[in-house]
């Protein structure tokens, strides 16, 4: 294949002039990561509760009112009709069976409501933001297994090979198809950076590996604790996640070499090795260096900007319940920020290499569409209330910005 670069020449590599930038312990990422979610878990614990009380009760959130549902219930509605003609039958059981309604069929599940003084029920209505943790757990899970998939599909042509003509065609289609105006060149942007702005460039590496994971999960336990609702941090969570699912798939089945990776005739630094910038996300035997479509760098980063954004005010007239009116400096301050949030992202992760342009661009499709499609997720929940009734637990009741409206803040 021709050398696939807007120039007729490929610019010559020029040297290293700044030092490589120190190199974080492998256990730092991890402890960051630990320090961030157990840290989250304290701030949103359920404050008048004891785990070890004689009769804890069911806690009512105070942010929802007596009729608070659980994370799940408040999504896909129970019918609760008809339990005043069986008072008898309560009595004796004590827990109803759920009538789910899901896609005009009506399913019978379990009450989990009899397990609420189960000890790991206990634990989870103490801190609730466990539940959190527990979907990122198998976000990550999933990720982890592209990698494998992948390399069993592509067992006979290559993983590699199949990567770098994906990688070449996205070039291609950059600087060729219907779209190529809206995309400048990504060597140019790290050959200026090389070219008397290699500590900028440095700043950028390490920007790369230490922003996405910490900075994510970061973003998660922030929103959990100051977002006006749980339905609105669940529209949020249930965005990322299917964006998540919807790049997998993507992983699985598009592998894509990022440029850093090409071979060098294509005029690529790797600076992430140079500054030894690797996450300790991004290695190992179950990681998928061969993911750069689309960029999930830039996924998250977009749609926590646009959270941010909204968190804001500045373009809604009406309020949530309870939140209050932001000031200006703080609207001002948040649309900086959701603004700035991504545009950095997407410098960094053109400038390191990592990614192409037409990747931040699939990204943000990606975010829309699971914006757009978030409630598939609604399936799950008749799947869900028979898990729990095998794990003999209640899901908690949100504390979703509970004792942040509690101080009175208006952040």
């Amino acid at each position: 294949m021709d050398l696939l670069v807007k120039n007729s020449t490929t610019p010559e590599e020029p040297r290293w002039n700044s030092k490589p930038a120190w190199k974080l312990p492998g256990w730092a990422e991890p402890l960051m990561v630990v320090t961030i979610l157990f840290g989250a878990m304290v701030m949103t614990r359920r404050r008048g509760y004891r785990i070890f009380a004689a009769k804890p009760g069911v806690y009512k959130s105070t942010l929802n009112g007596d009729d608070s549902a659980r994370s799940s219930d408040e999504l896909l509605a129970h019918d609760e009709g008809g339990e005043d003609d069986a008072q008898e039958y309560i009595a004796a059981t004590k827990n109803m069976p759920k009538t789910r309604k899901l896609l005009g069929i009506t399913l019978k599940t379990p009450n989990t409501s009899q397990f609420k003084n189960n000890i790991h029920s206990r634990i989870l209505q103490r801190f609730p933001f466990l539940i959190e943790m527990f979907y990122w757990v198998i976000n990550y899970g999933f990720y982890r297994m592209t990698a494998i998939l992948s390399n069993e599909i592509f067992a006979g042509r290559g993983i590699w090979t199949v990567a770098e003509s994906h990688g070449l065609a996205v070039l291609d289609f950059e600087q060729h198809g219907f779209l190529s105006p809206f995309f400048p060149g990504e060597q140019e942007i790290q050959q200026w950076f090389m070219h008397g702005h290699q500590d900028a460039l440095t700043v950028l590496n390490k920007a790369y590996a230490l922003i996405h994971i910490p900075g994510t999960v970061g973003f998660i336990a922030w929103y959990y604790y100051i977002a006006p609702s749980h339905p609105t941090f669940a529209t949020v969570r249930r965005t990322m996640t299917l964006t998540n699912f919807m790049a997998f798939t993507t992983f699985i089945f598009y592998p894509c070499m990022p440029p850093r990776l090409l071979p060098k005739e294509y005029g690529f630094l790797n600076t992430v090795r140079h500054d030894d910038a690797q996450s300790v996300w991004m290695s190992g035997k179950y990681v998928n260096s061969l993911a750069a479509m689309p960029s999930m760098h830039f996924g998250y980063a977009f749609c926590i900007g646009c959270t941010i954004i909204y968190h804001s005010g500045i373009f809604r007239r009406k309020l949530e319940r309870g939140e209050a009116r932001k000031s200006w400096a703080w609207k001002v301050f948040y649309l900086s920020v959701g603004v700035g949030y991504p545009a950095m992202i997407l410098t960094t992760i053109v400038a390191t290499a990592n990614h192409y342009f037409l990747d931040a661009w699939n990204a943000t499709m990606f975010v829309l569409l699971a914006f757009m499609s978030n409630k598939v997720f609604y399936v799950f929940i008749p799947l869900e209330d028979w898990f729990l009734w095998v794990l003999r637990v209640e899901l908690p009741v949100p504390s979703t910005g509970e004792r942040f409206r509690e101080l009175g803040y208006r952040l």
